[in-house]
């Protein structure tokens, strides 16, 4: 066996102080995360002229006693803690001030119309910014409430961005689905602020197994499951973002959690199913268990409306199945149980939503809706992307309220939000399917479908302006914020490594595919992706499986002689890897007393093909998007590791690949925190 190839970039032979002098260049903003450009959403009519107003002196009024109000002088508070670690007091008066209030104010509606920027939209707002100060008005609290969403954006290290804002949502409602479960406070803690400053106003709470008083009496209540004092938590929490908390019980279909562990099993539609999915709407006992739990979810969420599912009902079991439903028919079986739980709920004070795919089925479309109540609110899911989605419409026409409900696929949100505005429907819904009991991959493993909440929130409020620049980006950074205060740091130089170059003129760089395949578009010299600083010369690619690259190093090093806090990495791989979470390659971080950390680069999770945008994991920062010459979307992302031990010298880092398909290739490294 051939013994495998090693590249050595040996630091400066010169000592100072013990310490080998480093290929490396100080640089007191290496790390320095900065305000979007692109404020989401889009608003409806906007000017940003030149200037910033500093933030020295800078307070914040409220005129009014509205709990919106209130907070929105929490959300920007915490913008400057989290931005600037600084704080932003109260004050009643002053010049330089923020003052966040509403056209109820004859005075701040004055100087609004006087700026033209007043609206009386509903959730509206007008928001300026000049050399005397920021404005916030709302054409009611909700708007001021989202104009301080805005203002939170117009965020700088040197004070708020000038700009004059007129804004309203064109969708009234705007939806997003949530779960609970056993990890819900630290995942929804998070996305329930997110989504408010997407200016979502309700929250779609997926909630089959919250641990019911009745599922834990009748035995089939799943220790996953959150409880109803979590439920409660965080209906309340989402509440005090303006967000509505709707709860989602699944029933008639998609009934699986009524029969966890093996419970009711009397209950079950089809007896001959594996795996039970529907219930028997002719068992008097089904609605012995079902209603029960409604009511605990209304008084639990305090809720004003509940979604019961109905949807895919025949897709796993025979329904019906059994003789006497046979008998009766599934329209009636249908419309029957939809009005057992409607006339439960409205009894309780409360509406209902249902899906759309049953009573709109082409087979029962003339018929099931003529017989459902009018104020049943219809969400109408479709999951690719289309250039219109006029079933919205005969929504609308039957007479029921209508909502677009997208996913994740390219556009889908976009033109779906724009269908909705289109028809005149109700609202739009971004739903999320990351199965039970997975809250946590929508930060690590289906982290796409957090992306889409931004594409969604952006594109209800706004259908006509343009896709998120970067959603996945932006994202990332809603979803856990950065700070806006430099960190030093120091770039380390590649070039006496670099074996391929980025741009393939001639088919022996890069990945060897020609100058239409390559990365002749990403900036080179001392660059700045995202939060980081990188000198970019060309590419440590290391060996792989394919051809083209069989004859590359397993393994190059890096001599490194500093202290540092952690190790940005800007990284990609040639070409991708057949399967997520498979390890492809590590990094070897050896220290000078002999001791070493290893930082495994697992397809997917913390290193993925520059030729795949479509994020799944943001334990990578997505720093870079582009497209090569012949259009194809090419992204960058960058891993940080964190030192567990700042205080030893790092001797040497090592790049390992393991040689399969996906070979590790290594753009730019940064030392974080700086030399000590």
């Amino acid at each position: 066996m051939r013994a495998p190839l090693t590249l050595t970039l040996t630091a400066a032979l010169a000592c100072v102080s013990g310490t080998l002098a480093l290929p490396l260049q100080a640089v007191p903003d290496a790390v320095q995360a900065l305000p979007p450009a692109q404020i989401l959403p889009v608003p409806q009519r906007a000017q940003y002229p030149a200037g910033t107003l500093p933030l020295a002196g800078l307070s914040v009024e409220v005129r009014g006693d509205a709990p919106e109000l209130r907070w929105a002088v929490r959300d920007l508070q915490s913008e400057w803690k989290t931005r600037l670690n600084a704080d932003l007091p109260l004050a009643s008066g002053g010049p330089g001030r923020i003052v966040i209030g509403t056209r109820a104010d004859s005075r701040l509606a004055q100087v609004a119309q006087s700026k033209g920027l007043l609206t009386d939209k509903p959730e509206g707002y007008a928001l300026w910014v000049d050399a005397s100060g920021a404005t916030v008005v709302g054409a009611d609290p909700k708007g001021a409430y989202y104009g301080a969403q805005t203002l939170r954006q117009l965020l700088t290290p040197s004070g708020l961005r000038f700009a004059g804002i007129s804004d309203f949502p064109r969708l009234p409602q705007r939806m997003a689905m949530l779960y609970l479960d056993q990890y819900s406070k630290g995942v929804n803690d998070a996305l329930i602020p997110m989504l408010a400053e997407m200016k979502y106003n309700g929250v779609l709470v997926m909630s089959n197994y919250v641990q019911w008083d009745a599922a834990r009496q009748g035995g089939f209540a799943h220790p996953g499951g959150a409880s109803k004092a979590e439920a409660a938590r965080v209906a309340n929490l989402a509440r005090s973002y303006g967000l509505e908390p709707v709860p989602l019980i699944e029933t008639l279909g998609h009934t699986g959690w009524l029969f966890y562990g093996g419970a009711n099993k009397d209950l079950v539609q089809d007896p001959q199913s594996q795996n039970p999915f529907a219930y028997d709407t002719l068992n008097p006992r089904t609605y012995d268990v079902v209603l029960p739990i409604l009511t605990e979810a209304v008084k639990t969420f305090g809720a004003k409306r509940v979604h019961i599912g109905h949807d895919e009902v025949r897709n796993l079991d025979r329904f019906p199945a059994r003789e006497n439903g046979k008998a009766v028919g599934f329209e009636k079986l249908f419309v029957d149980d939809t009005l057992r739980l409607y006339r439960h709920l409205k009894s309780l004070g409360a509406g209902t939503m249902i899906w759309h795919d049953v009573a709109f089925a082409d087979a029962f479309k003339d018929e099931i809706p003529q017989m459902l109540p009018k104020d049943i609110e219809v969400m109408y899911w479709a999951y690719n992307p289309a250039a219109d989605y006029p079933l919205l419409a005969e929504i609308k026409k039957a007479g029921f309220k209508a909502y677009g409900a997208g996913w994740r696929d390219n556009l889908n949100p976009e033109t779906f939000a724009q269908s909705a505005a289109r028809y005149g429907a109700t609202g739009y819904v971004q739903t999320r399917w990351t199965g039970y009991f997975g809250n946590p991959s929508i930060w690590d493993g289906q982290a796409d479908q957090g992306v889409a909440y931004v594409r969604g929130g952006a594109s209800a409020w706004n259908p006509g302006a343009p896709p998120v620049q970067n959603a996945a980006a932006r994202y990332r950074d809603l979803y856990r914020g950065a700070s806006y205060t430099a960190r030093r740091g120091q770039l380390v130089d590649l070039k006496a490594v670099v074996n391929r170059a980025l741009t393939d003129r001639d088919e022996t760089g890069w990945i060897g595919k020609g100058p239409d395949t390559d990365l002749s578009n990403l900036p080179t010299g001392e660059v700045k992706l995202g939060a980081y600083k990188f000198l970019i010369s060309g590419a440590v690619m290391t060996k792989g499986s394919r051809a083209a690259v069989s004859d590359l190093p397993e393994r190059v090093s890096l001599d490194i002689g500093a202290r540092a806090d952690g190790i940005a990495f800007l990284h990609t791989t040639g070409w991708p890897n057949p399967s997520d979470r498979e390890q492809v390659g590590r990094y070897e971080i050896e220290f000078a007393d002999g001791t070493r950390q290893v930082q495994p680069l697992e397809y997917g999770r913390h290193i993925r093909a520059w030729t795949e945008p479509l994020v799944t994991s943001l334990v990578q920062d997505p720093v870079w998007f582009g497209k090569t010459r012949d259009g194809l979307d090419v992204a960058l992302s960058v891993l940080e590791w964190r030192n567990p031990t700042p205080d030893k010298v790092i001797k040497r880092v090592t790049l390992v690949s393991e040689g399969k398909g996906a070979n590790p290739t290594l753009l730019g490294l940064t030392l974080l925190g700086g030399a000590r």
